[in-house]
């Protein structure tokens, strides 16, 4: 299922939609309130959690930075109804990946990943490869990874889990497609 999301500022003609993408959050609070706080300092409306979220209280914890929150279910989520409901309170939504979101004009696929960590990696990159996205955002390997393949970002943001080696996570920008990795602290 494809869903649009566009940017009030795009729509006028004004700047790009900034988005920030985090991934492996599970259950870390401290670092999921650093995460929201750079969100809300630098003005991002939009955040695409890429799943192992874990409990929907952790999720709640985005709602400090003011944005929109789209996300997919991770291999350890667990409780989808509670999740979906503190999606829905953040004005987005969580479901089972992978979902293509047209944000902007872009097509982007954003997914977990399960089983070996390699195994994931190589998805992503011929999802990539497929030339159908603009975009592939995936999680669950806990290791970052920002490439371009014939065009194409492959993106992942590593974890925001400080018991994972984060908290990390990413910014992306809509109309050039460049993104940042970003280490919190």
């Amino acid at each position: 299922m494809l869903r649009k999301i566009s940017s009030p500022n795009h729509a006028r003609g004004g700047n790009a939609l900034l988005m920030a993408v985090i991934s492996d959050s599970h259950d870390d609070v401290a670092s999921m309130r650093l995460a929201a706080a750079k969100v809300k300092s630098l003005g991002v409306k939009l955040i695409i959690h890429l799943g192992d979220i874990i409990s929907p209280f952790t999720l709640r914890e985005l709602g400090q930075s003011g944005a929109r929150v789209e996300a997919v279910f991770g291999n350890n989520d667990g409780e989808f109804e509670m999740l979906s409901e503190v999606a829905r309170s953040l004005g987005g939504r969580i479901g089972r990946w992978p979902r293509v979101l047209d944000i902007d004009g872009r097509r982007i696929l954003v997914m977990h990943g399960q089983g070996p960590a390699d195994s994931t990696v190589e998805l992503a990159h011929a999802l990539a490869e497929s030339g159908r996205y603009s975009g592939v955002l995936y999680g669950h390997t806990h290791q970052q990874e920002l490439t371009y393949e014939r065009g194409v970002l492959i993106l992942n943001p590593g974890p925001l889990a400080s018991f994972l080696g984060g908290p990390y996570m990413a910014l992306l920008e809509t109309t050039s497609m460049a993104a940042k990795l970003v280490r919190l602290s």
